[in-house]
């Protein structure tokens, strides 16, 4: 049976785990299982959980990102693809029932990408980003300044709104619309 390149039997069945019972509570033995390996050959491909789920992380969330960043691409300016690439990918992330679970069953699990260090998909959008950020400096619609720098701090940004996305709010607060604005702003030339 062939599969597509970006199919993983391994990472289909974590992510079937994760989605039934959470992260912490997701097991070699059980993905192995659920994928119709051994434990042996799972371990082959990965040397522990945490592991194959930083592989399906990454491997999910940069789809949902690289999406994003394609349905932006029409745009006619590097800080209109953007803006538009960064509060679409936030808008399609926030609504991935893979993120949903991670935060409603171990938000302490993402700490770390908060706190600590970068994570793979964040070094990925960042890198991305930059490309834009370049394109954009090009013809004029976002203001010469290092590019991976600005797009490190639209990352950061974005990874708040993200992270904040699905907290109970009273304020009327358009997350994905100030955003945009906060991106626009901060990208464009004085």
């Amino acid at each position: 049976m062939s599969h597509r390149p970006d199919e993983d039997p391994l990472l289909d069945a974590a992510r079937a785990s994760v989605m039934a019972v959470g992260v912490r509570r997701t097991t070699m033995s059980d993905v192995a299982r659920r994928a119709g390996l051994s434990r042996q050959t799972a371990y082959r491909r990965h040397p522990d959980v945490a592991s194959l789920l930083s592989s399906l992380m990454t491997r999910e969330f940069a789809r949902v990102l690289e999406a994003a960043r394609a349905a932006a691409a029409a745009q006619p300016e590097g800080r209109l693809r953007v803006v538009t690439s960064v509060v679409d990918g936030c808008r399609r992330l926030a609504a991935e029932p893979l993120f949903a679970r991670i935060l409603d069953v171990d938000p302490e699990l993402l700490l770390p990408y908060v706190t600590q260090r970068l994570g793979g998909v964040q070094r990925l959008l960042i890198a991305a980003l930059a490309l834009d950020v370049e394109a954009g400096i090009a013809d004029g619609s976002i203001r010469a300044e290092a590019p991976t720098v600005l797009a490190a701090m639209v990352e950061l940004l974005a990874r708040g709104s993200l992270l904040a996305a699905h907290a109970e709010r009273e304020d009327g607060l358009d997350t994905w619309g100030e955003l945009g604005l906060a991106i626009d702003a901060y990208l464009r030339p004085t």
